[in-house]
């Protein structure tokens, strides 16, 4: 039967409209509320699964007060009446009539544990958004005295989550997230184009240096002229051919960088203007790389996690092939920086039995 809120439920009845979840959890508790025991078949959620206050308050009083005597328990309300003081200690808003009316609004109370998969479903939705907008939101934290190592950190959180969700639903092969990605951000960002501008005269100007920045690809530069012009440089430098401002923009003309009416000569001028050192410079766009990257993927794992038509299923698929992309990138930037983390001894392989290396024995051995 349909649930008559009463004004004094403010924390329960003000959300709108109640998500399916809502209900679910509207459900499990009232089995819980009118068949105690059934809590012995409750598994993978805790208080902190259940998506309002009001609900946790009542999950956290039914799990710890004693059971009640199932036959005392079918004729009064005392038991009752002990989950909602207990619960009335860690929230407001919960009173008898709401309890009474979960017990009513269950359909089936021996559907407790499907009840409880689906709470635990949602609460690792739920988990896996929240670990992604701070990893966005870290990204974008610019009082950070070291953003790049907090951000990682960040990223080995979230992907502690997502490994978390996949043990407790291991994922179906070729099942993926039915949100399209979002694209990546623009790059509108005035030093990051100064500085790769940077980076490409002096890489002109010192091409032995090129060999000795492998690790930075074209797509690490915010702007395509610029990662055309990367891909030119190191082109001609793996093949030995001579390099300066004007052998760049021959090989730029070859792959089309000038189809879009940019004036050579102001390839020429860029080019022209070199200072620093190739590896800082590089070693910054790595960075903004790697940043943006992680910005990217914790937008991804939002969209993905913002669906709840999601199962949590194609949640874990989606958000590993997202956080794939942070690998490689991190990967990169630790040979760059040459912060490769202390690789654990390996045990020894087990000792395998061999043939007796006595005296006696070879002599044996010999007489054979």
């Amino acid at each position: 039967m349909p649930h008559n809120p009463e004004p004094d439920e403010d924390d329960l009845d003000t959300v709108p409209p109640p998500q399916p979840v809502f209900h679910v959890e509207q459900a499990l508790l009232g089995a819980l509320l009118l068949d105690p025991h059934r809590l012995d078949d409750v598994s993978g959620i805790t208080a902190d699964s259940f998506s309002i206050a009001a609900h946790a308050a009542l999950y956290a009083a039914i799990s710890t007060l004693p059971r009640p005597n199932p036959a005392e328990h079918a004729k009064n309300t005392e038991w009752l009446d002990r989950v909602l003081a207990t619960a009335l200690e860690e929230t407001r808003g919960l009173t008898a009539s709401y309890l009474h009316a979960l017990v009513q609004v269950c359909p089936w109370p021996r559907h407790a544990p499907a009840y409880a998969r689906m709470v635990e479903a949602e609460h690792a939705r739920r988990r896996l958004l929240t670990a992604a907008e701070r990893l966005v939101h870290t990204v974008h934290d610019v009082s950070l005295p070291h953003p790049v190592q907090t951000v990682l950190a960040e990223a080995d959180a979230l992907a502690a989550v997502v490994d978390d969700i996949a043990n407790r639903f291991p994922p179906r092969a070729g099942v993926l997230p039915r949100t399209p990605a979002p694209p990546p951000t623009a790059a509108d960002d005035t030093e990051a184009v100064e500085e790769e501008q940077l980076l490409l005269a002096t890489a002109t100007a010192r091409p032995d240096d090129i060999d000795a920045v492998r690790w930075l690809i074209p797509d690490d530069l915010t702007l395509p002229l610029h990662a055309g012009l990367w891909q030119c440089l190191t082109t001609l430098a793996r093949r030995g051919e001579p390099i300066d401002p004007v052998t760049v923009l021959w090989e730029a003309q070859q792959r089309g960088l000038l189809d879009d009416g940019r004036e050579p000569g102001e390839v020429l001028r860029m080019l022209a203007e070199p200072a620093g050192s190739v590896g800082h410079w590089a070693e910054r766009a790595l960075q903004r790389s790697l940043l943006a990257t992680a910005e990217h993927t914790g937008r991804r794992i939002e969209t993905y996690a913002g669906d709840p038509a999601h199962t949590p299923y194609q949640l874990v698929v989606g958000a590993r092939r997202a956080l794939a992309d942070i690998t490689a990138v991190r990967t990169r930037w630790r040979h760059a920086t040459g912060t490769f983390p202390p690789q654990r001894p390996r045990p020894a392989p087990p000792t395998r039995a061999g043939p007796p290396t006595t005296m006696a024995a070879r002599t044996a051995r010999a007489a054979r």
